[in-house]
């Protein structure tokens, strides 16, 4: 199994191979080859053919082997398995991360059963003393006043300066003398503070659990409880199956590890695929705001995955690689969350400036010109354009035309102003002359 050289095999491999040898031993671990060819200087041959000559003997054993009864070698084949794969299981180096995956598996189901049994409690108890669930808002002590005082009418005259503060125990003390709550008997109040113990005593369980998968992924895998912390870290181990498997994912495959539903629906409907899976509950992704979630999950889903590699395949056992790598992007979260894109000429500490948006509608107005088939007319032109050209025309020098003088009624007046030329009254009048 782990291509060495057994002292048996070597005494057999002394008496029956001569050292004049020519032929070649044919061996069904390449690297068990090797070790012979080197201890023993004989060429061993390892490929497909053997392969299947191998397993060619193994079919036909019982032909090959006089004297040997099937119910024997069925024996033997089964006893072999047995060792071999408990062998394998005691010793392989792919189950040492075996630990934290039924540590992490445990954590989860007693945090589930915390949870109801405390939600049990609180209602059960609230019957008797309803009051008491809105001041101590603390799960645990909450079970642990139930366990020192039991009925309500005992918070009067008990000490809890121990458990709570002196404003809390004051206005607790207060509350149970004007209860609302319903009195119970003796064995209900027996009950509820055996189901106080209880909760108590899980959740002590539950602590000393928790520092244990702290100091094994801290043993096992240093720099991925660096990056993303032992719960996230040991989630990951755990849904990969083991930290070799874990180490053979690709970053995006990390990224979203723990979302695959919400990856599988999201191709069948052509729609947006998950940016996080268990990635999400890191404390980094947690600091960032929504809209650099995406981001960040991103780059710290690349950086885990290299302190997975690092931890599965280095010798190293320290966390030098992981501290480096969470400083770089906890550097790059500050900077996302300053807006701190700059200037790449100029004083380079700036904000770039954006120019301002102006909409420009789509909108086509219609066009009359293409409803006629007769010809346009041109347009008259206005007086000043015509002045204009007039005036850039070159003089030529033409004698002016005296002007015509017409003489109407004993006035002289020229043509131009004869339309707008009106009789009013006699000629010879002074005013009308005028």
């Amino acid at each position: 199994v782990e291509g060495k050289l057994s002292k048996n095999l070597k005494k057999v491999l002394k008496k029956i191979a001569a050292k004049e040898a020519h032929e070649q031993l044919a061996v069904a671990d390449a690297k068990l080859g090797g070790v012979i060819k080197d201890k023993l200087n004989l060429s061993c041959i390892h490929s497909p053919t053997i392969t299947e000559l191998m397993r060619g003997i193994r079919s036909q054993i019982e032909g090959l082997i006089t004297g040997l009864p099937s119910r024997e070698m069925a024996a033997m084949c089964l006893g072999l398995a047995h060792s071999l794969s408990r062998y394998k299981l005691k010793f392989s180096a792919d189950k040492v991360d075996t630990m934290i995956v039924q540590a992490i598996s445990l954590l989860d189901d007693l945090d589930k059963e915390l949870n109801n049994y405390i939600m049990r409690c609180r209602e059960w108890y609230g019957w008797h003393f309803p009051e008491l669930g809105k001041i101590i808002t603390d799960n645990l002590t909450y079970c642990k006043c139930l366990r020192k005082v039991g009925d309500r009418q005992n918070f009067a005259s008990s000490d809890l300066s121990e458990i709570l503060s002196e404003e809390v125990e004051a206005e607790v003390k207060a509350a149970a003398e004007i209860s609302m709550g319903t009195e119970v008997s003796e064995e209900d109040i027996n009950n509820i503070l055996h189901l106080c113990n209880q909760v108590i005593e899980i959740s002590e369980y539950r602590n000393q659990l928790y520092e244990y998968l702290q100091n094994r992924m801290m043993a096992i895998a240093p720099n991925v409880t660096v990056m993303v912390g032992e719960l996230v870290g040991a989630r990951l181990i755990s849904h990969a199956g083991s930290l070799l498997n874990l180490a053979k994912h690709a970053a995006s495959t990390v990224q979203i590890l723990g979302a695959e539903k919400a990856l599988f629906r999201a191709l069948k409907t052509r729609r947006d695929t998950p940016k996080y899976g268990l990635i999400y509950h890191a404390s980094l992704v947690g600091q960032s705001t929504p809209k650099n979630k995406g981001k960040i999950s991103r780059m710290l889903a690349a950086k885990t995955a290299l302190a997975i590699r690092y931890d599965a395949f280095g010798e190293d056992s320290s966390a030098e690689m992981g501290i480096e790598n969470r400083a770089k992007l906890e550097a790059r979260l500050r900077h996302l969350e300053e807006r701190g894109i700059r200037k790449i000429s100029g004083t380079g500490k700036a904000l770039a400036k954006t120019e301002k948006y102006f909409h420009k509608s789509e909108i086509k107005t219609y066009d009359p010109s293409g409803d006629s088939t007769l010809p346009t007319l041109s347009k008259k032109r206005k007086f000043q354009e015509v002045s204009e050209e007039q005036d850039d025309e070159p003089k030529v020098g033409v004698k002016a035309k005296k002007a015509k003088i017409v003489e109407v009624k004993g006035f002289q007046i020229q043509p131009q102003t004869l339309t707008s030329y009106v009789t009013l009254g006699k000629p010879n009048e002074k005013k009308n002359r005028n």
